[in-house]
């Protein structure tokens, strides 16, 4: 029997892993019915801001209102798919915790659907990927995108698009 959920988050951030992951998300959410909510969020990452001298809040709207751009797109291309309970919000603060802790507690998120890491080795490393502790943290079902809709691999010639 399959897995029956309610209540799907998708961080997107713009990238090609966002969009494959929102892709399957939108058909996860297909698969359980119309009474499945998809919960879009980007997480405005502060911290980003923290070193910059000049800081000017014209910066983090301007990322902010990008940000509702691509929101907007996928919640236009869910509903062109028949998805109906969608939504997403633009939060601020530490991706990780936003992610893994905070937005699935006040959503009650059974399955959070996120792309692979598109950082490279030594970034992992250093900071580590959200990914990594999404999967390691959250306290519903992780699933992580590797491949696009038709099961591709994505490859590195696939992320340069």
């Amino acid at each position: 029997m399959l897995q029956q959920y309610k209540n799907i988050l998708v961080p997107v951030d713009g990238s090609k892993e966002a969009e494959l992951a929102f892709k399957k998300a939108v058909s996860v959410a297909q698969r359980n019915g119309e009474k499945t909510k998809v919960h879009l969020l980007h997480v405005v990452d502060t911290r980003a801001f923290q070193n910059i001298s000049s800081f000017d809040t014209t910066m983090v709207e301007q990322v902010a209102d990008n940000a509702k751009e691509i929101m907007e797109k996928y919640v236009s291309q869910a509903k062109d798919a028949g998805l109906t309970n969608i939504d997403y919000a633009i939060e601020y603060g530490a991706p990780k915790p936003v992610i893994a802790k905070d937005i699935p507690d006040e959503q009650k998120t059974d399955l959070i659907v996120l792309g692979a890491t598109g950082l490279n080795a030594v970034e992992r490393l250093l900071i580590g990927s959200v990914t990594e502790y999404v999967t390691r943290t959250a306290t519903c079902d992780v699933l992580v995108v590797r491949t696009d809709i038709e099961n591709k691999p994505v490859t590195a010639k696939d992320k340069n698009k």
